[in-house]
């Protein structure tokens, strides 16, 4: 493959980085303060929760399934640990653990649930996501305040200049980083999205590693409940109402595709500070709240465009590529045989 094919489809695999740089320079000239260093950790600090939600999301994406319930299981998790601590006197280490076994389980209903019934992941996440917002609402009628100081650490705490959940984001995702570019473990998450049947002749328990997805990002979820949790000191039967559709926004802009069997963890960060960055330049500028809204809905039609144009790009780079391979003997008077075995 020539140098110029390679350097194109990596572009084309990087696109959210390009895009990152181009508006971080953009930003950095004509928003005010944007480049100051609080303002740069500020996008860190309220990127982290939604950084999280990304993660999980293209995790489910990659297998080819999708995950509605993300933002229920984020306020479903640690209101259901904070009621149960105080009605059993529980401590707060214990809570905390709590909160992520019940997003595993959640995760783990919606993927048995899905391999075991063989229906749509976007219906039954749905209605998933709809009972758990509608017992969050009847069981937290009000903000559960005043909450334990290590419960709400990973959300409030700060090691030097840097907070908690700001480190605790980059530690999540150089963890799976390495996981999915350096284990087979990991690999079985794009194989199984890639081609589910083939993945599942050549050995890979594809239905295991569909329920190991939603498992992943039911605890994701639960981790951002507690930064969310931990930020605000109090969870509220709210926490994380449209965070969903942002979470497909930023695993999209970062490689995901809706067909599955593609993305990587640090495309998704890249989709997370894009979406970070956006925001907090709207906000520097004095951008209306109703237009901010409007923005970020023109952003996730913006995501799944460039998912679209993505795979029509690489079909037509690797399309004339092939094309030349086939040309190129025929002017020089070999077969492609030829040419293999003169090489």
């Amino acid at each position: 493959m020539r140098r110029s094919t390679k350097i194109q489809l990596a572009l084309l695999n990087n696109l959210v980085w390009v895009m990152v740089a181009v508006f971080f320079l953009f930003n950095s000239v004509f928003t005010p303060s944007f480049l100051s260093s609080r303002n740069l950790l500020n996008i860190l600090f309220q990127s982290a929760t939604l950084g999280l939600m990304v993660l999980g999301q293209g995790i489910v994406m990659m297998v080819g399934e999708l995950d509605l319930s993300m933002e229920a299981t984020l306020a479903f998790s640690p209101g259901i640990a904070i009621l149960l601590g105080k009605a059993f006197n529980l401590p707060a280490p214990i809570c905390v653990l709590v909160t992520l076994l019940i997003g595993t389980a959640v995760g783990f209903f919606n993927g048995f649930c899905l391999v075991g019934l063989q229906t749509n992941s976007f219906l039954l996440t749905m209605s998933t996501q709809i009972v758990m917002r509608g017992l969050v609402l009847f069981l937290v009628p009000f903000s559960l305040a005043k909450l334990d100081p290590f419960y709400t650490w990973l959300g409030r705490g700060r090691i030097g200049p840097l907070q908690v959940a700001v480190l605790a984001l980059v530690l999540v995702y150089a963890v799976f980083e390495f996981i999915f570019r350096k284990t087979t473990a990991g690999r079985r998450f794009l194989l199984t999205g890639g081609n589910r049947s083939a993945a599942f002749i050549s050995g890979i328990h594809t239905q295991r590693v569909v329920v190991y997805a939603f498992m992943l990002a039911g605890l994701l979820a639960a981790v951002a409940g507690l930064i969310t949790a931990g930020r605000q000191n109090a969870v509220s039967n709210n926490m994380g109402s449209g965070l969903v559709m942002m979470a497909f926004a930023g695993a999209i802009l970062g490689g995901c595709s809706f067909n599955g069997g593609m993305g990587k963890p640090i495309g998704m960060l890249g989709g997370t500070l894009l979406l970070g960055m956006l925001d907090n330049a709207l906000t520097l500028n004095g951008v209306d709240v109703n237009l901010v809204s409007a923005t970020k809905g023109a952003l996730i039609f913006l995501a799944i465009l460039l998912d679209h144009l993505r795979h029509r790009l690489t079909a037509w780079i690797m399309h004339r590529e092939n094309i030349r391979r086939l040309i190129q003997p025929a002017k020089s008077g070999k077969g492609p045989s030829e040419e293999n075995s003169a090489g």
